[in-house]
């Protein structure tokens, strides 16, 4: 396989949406320039059944690569995910059932897909799982690997020294995460490895075990995280259950990238889109200016929508957002809904606009709901065939 080289490219590689590398910036760029094809991977625990566009960066970080003929490996953490990843955590994560990983797994790779090609042969990408071999370890094979690190080192992570000082339980097998995922790196024998810098920990693991095991030198790649630059918390959470999608919606994704806070465009359009840099700069300078910050969003709606639904549901999801919260209309196309039941709550329950019988009762509450543009205010109201119900500024749903 013939391996590119450019040096514009593999600058872009080596810069953006990079917080840090290690050992460090010049050796990954030797190896990028020697020709050489590289083993490169990022995994993924299956603890919700969809991929949000913070998982997007670090996939268009692998497309890039892929480009330049570099051989790629999806890895799904369908073990791992059964312990549960005790980074960024203040509290240990519920842990899953195999049944649970599973019915999780069943559109990873559809979704995924969106960004990267599994139907090249040429330089065919692998789609792994790391039960493949952490299920055959031995628990004597589980000493051995916990023999390469001191409960010290274990320690040195934020979260777990926050949890000790508020005597909050830190359990044993949560140390055992970092060891696996560490593992992965020695079972697919990995050059790079790529992931959030809410990963860095973990991969820095695998590094370690990669030397001890096989005198190799891997290569980590932290990936920035988006965030917003004011309160500092995460846009995206598999484990919080918030953020955008790539399964949702072209209006659905459309309106979620419209409810963003104005500071994080930029970065998204950085993190999220083949957007060229030049023209973000652009961006960046037109809204230092002054130039309304909402103009720039709906371009952002419409390059991500294009990404996952193409040109033509961008526009009309464009379209139906603009008439439907800018012009305050009603859409024209409308979900219809033949009700069980045509009490308001059971409504709100199956048109899928709330998770529960109280979250609806709390948005009526709010003033949240209207049937035919009209606020509800009890939990009895009955609808009727050909009423509009509406949650919110954005889901909308008609009695037939």
């Amino acid at each position: 396989m013939e391996i590119n080289t450019d040096a514009q490219k593999i600058e872009e590689i080596l810069t953006r949406s990079v917080d840090t590398i290690y050992p460090n910036k010049e050796k990954f760029e030797e190896l990028l320039k020697s020709g050489k094809q590289l083993r490169i991977y990022m995994g993924i625990d299956a603890t919700a059944d969809y991929i949000h566009l913070g998982h997007s960066t670090n996939y268009i970080m692998l497309k890039r690569l892929h480009n330049l003929g570099h051989k790629i490996i999806v890895l799904i953490g369908d073990f791992t995910a059964m312990i549960g990843d005790p980074s960024d955590k203040t509290s240990a994560r519920v842990q899953l059932t195999k049944e649970q990983v599973q019915e999780n797994l069943k559109t990873f790779k559809e979704q995924i897909g969106k960004i990267l090609n599994f139907e090249d042969t040429e330089n065919p990408i692998e789609f792994r799982f790391n039960s493949e071999w952490l299920e055959k370890l031995t628990f004597k094979d589980a000493v051995e690997l916990a023999s390469h690190f001191t409960v010290q080192r274990m320690l040195e992570r934020d979260n777990f020294e926050k949890r000790i000082a508020e005597n909050k339980p830190l359990y044993v097998h949560e140390f055992f995460y970092p060891l696996m995922q560490g593992y992965d790196s020695v079972a697919l024998d990995a050059d790079v490895e790529i992931g959030g810098t809410d990963q860095t920990f973990n991969m820095l693991a695998g590094r370690t075990l990669l030397k001890q095991y096989k005198n190799k030198e891997k290569i980590v790649v932290a990936g920035t995280l988006l965030e917003n630059p004011i309160t500092g918390e995460k846009l995206m959470s598999k484990s919080l259950g918030t953020g955008i999608g790539l399964n949702e919606t072209p209006n659905e994704m459309f309106g979620k990238v419209m409810a963003l806070p104005d500071e994080v465009i930029i970065q998204c359009f950085i993190d999220c889109t083949y957007l060229k840099m030049d023209e973000i700069e652009k961006i960046t300078q037109q809204m230092k200016e002054g130039t309304n910050p909402r103009d720039f969003k709906l371009q952002l709606a419409v390059e991500l929508v294009k990404m996952y639904h193409g040109e033509n549901e961008a526009q009309k999801a464009k379209e139906y957002f603009i008439n439907t919260f800018s012009k305050k209309q009603t859409p024209d196309e409308i979900i219809e809904l033949k009700p069980t039941e045509n009490n308001i709550v059971a409504v709100l329950l199956e048109a899928g606009f709330v998770d529960s019988s109280s979250d609806a009762r709390r948005s009526i509450e709010q003033g949240g709901v209207k049937v035919n543009e009209q606020k509800i205010d009890s939990f009895d109201y009955e609808v009727d065939v050909g009423d509009v119900v509406q949650k919110g500024k954005r889901f909308f749903v008609k009695i037939v």
